[in-house]
């Protein structure tokens, strides 16, 4: 087997992603998140047509803290990805494509998602 110099890639211990890389991934991940969540409201929809014990049923098993504390994260991944396409409509136009607006706008974002979801509480 023949050695070579050539240089390695470069492996996440090696490369640090930037936080507009995190941002992209994580809007990804939400509007996976917003898909589940809507069939899984679709769901909920059907138990309540099936009357009242079904109902019932369904906000017992509301009731529970691991539920409660999903369906916030599930706000608040709804909002982070409503601020995160209007980030996209602000790029569509040509605007804030220099680095520290960027990442500016990446904190933002994030805080403004935070905020919104606090609001909504």
């Amino acid at each position: 087997m023949r050695q070579t110099n050539r240089p390695l890639s470069p492996h996440l211990q090696v490369y640090k992603l930037p936080l507009t890389g995190i941002i992209s991934i994580t809007h990804r991940m939400t509007g996976v998140i917003l898909a589940l969540g809507l069939i899984l409201y679709v769901v909920s929809f059907f138990y309540i047509l099936q009357g009242n014990e079904t109902y019932l049923e369904l906000q017992s098993f509301l009731d529970y803290t691991i539920i409660r504390i999903a369906l916030w994260f599930f706000i608040y991944a709804l909002f982070f990805h409503l601020c995160h396409g209007i980030r996209h409509l602000i790029w569509d136009v040509g605007e804030s494509f220099d680095r520290d607006d960027m990442n500016r706008n990446a904190i933002i974002e994030l805080a403004l998602s935070l905020v919104l979801t606090l609001i909504f509480y």
